[in-house]
């Protein structure tokens, strides 16, 4: 068995947990593969470096690599999204951030984290991507989301107007600062603090969220993931901002944009007992009641 160990980078203290990880998955035998700019940030011993093969970009992940497990919060995950890419490597998230939706395992359950991938007592929930086609290159070689695609305004400039069209067919122009494209997984996130509803992640849909509309009547929308939305964009300014998760561009409102669902899903470990509902009421405190 082998696993990739990637982290945007650990405090001081997050050290033991991750030399903790790795001595476990030495102790079952298991091929570890980490991100090279972590072996700089915390020193390991010199005769766990020797067992230890660096990575830096996805070409790195061979098919024989059986997960990846991710050390950090949320963004995180979604750094690690754009490294498996379409290689079916399942993502295993320990959380060190702070609220952990996706990344829902806790630093103290690590040694049964990696029980369960040695026993394969664990899940898999397949999870749908959103894809960005444009005129012009955007976002290199990873035009694909988790969580969502989003059209923003710049700073302190006025509102914009975005015309959205279904599969050609003419839905609504939205004035507002933006517009988020939000996948299930993505629902609870940017969208839902914009008042979008949430998604079970099993839904086949896309959320189209306005950012501070305009109109009292404009609200969220649900449409099938079947769905190729495109976008015009008019302002009084002659850029504007392009979201993907955690990744933004500027470009020239002349652009021609459309979202999608991607062509392929990610795969998203979970242990038995962390379901999307029980995640819900942890984490996000659903249905909390004082009285109750």
């Amino acid at each position: 068995m082998k696993v990739a160990v990637y982290s945007r980078g650990l405090d001081q203290e997050q050290g033991e947990p991750l030399l903790l990880l790795l001595r476990s998955l030495a102790q079952q035998q298991i091929g570890v593969l980490i991100y090279r700019p972590l072996l700089g940030q915390y020193p390991l011993p010199a005769e766990m470096l020797r067992d230890l093969t660096p990575f830096q970009v996805s070409e790195d992940l061979t098919k024989d690599v059986d997960c990846l497990i991710s050390l950090g919060g949320d963004g995180t995950m979604l750094d690690a999204v754009t490294l498996v890419r379409d290689s079916n490597i399942p993502i295993l998230g320990i959380n060190f951030g702070r609220l952990g939706f996706l990344a829902s395992i806790v630093p103290e359950e690590l040694e049964s984290a990696v029980d369960a991938l040695v026993n394969r007592t664990f899940l898999l929930d397949k999870r749908t991507l959103i894809h960005v086609d444009s005129n012009r290159p955007l976002f290199g070689n990873s035009p694909f989301a988790l969580n969502e695609f989003a059209i923003h305004k710049r700073d302190t400039s006025p509102m914009i107007k975005i015309h959205t069209y279904l599969n050609g067919e003419f839905l609504n122009s939205y004035w507002s600062d933006g517009l988020i494209v939000s996948t299930p997984t993505g629902s609870s996130g940017y969208n839902m603090s914009c008042n979008g509803p949430i998604l079970f992640p099993e839904s086949a849909s896309f959320v189209i969220t306005p950012v501070a509309p305009h109109n009292l009547n404009v609200r969220p929308i649900i449409v099938a993931d079947t769905n190729v939305i495109s976008f015009e964009i008019e302002g009084r300014t002659d850029q504007f901002i392009c979201a993907l998760d955690a990744r933004k561009e500027i470009v020239d409102k002349t652009i021609q944009l459309a979202v999608r669902k991607e062509k392929f899903c990610v795969s998203l470990v979970r242990l038995n007992e962390n379901s999307f509902l029980s995640t819900l009421r942890t984490k996000l405190t659903w249905g909390l009641d004082k009285r109750n």
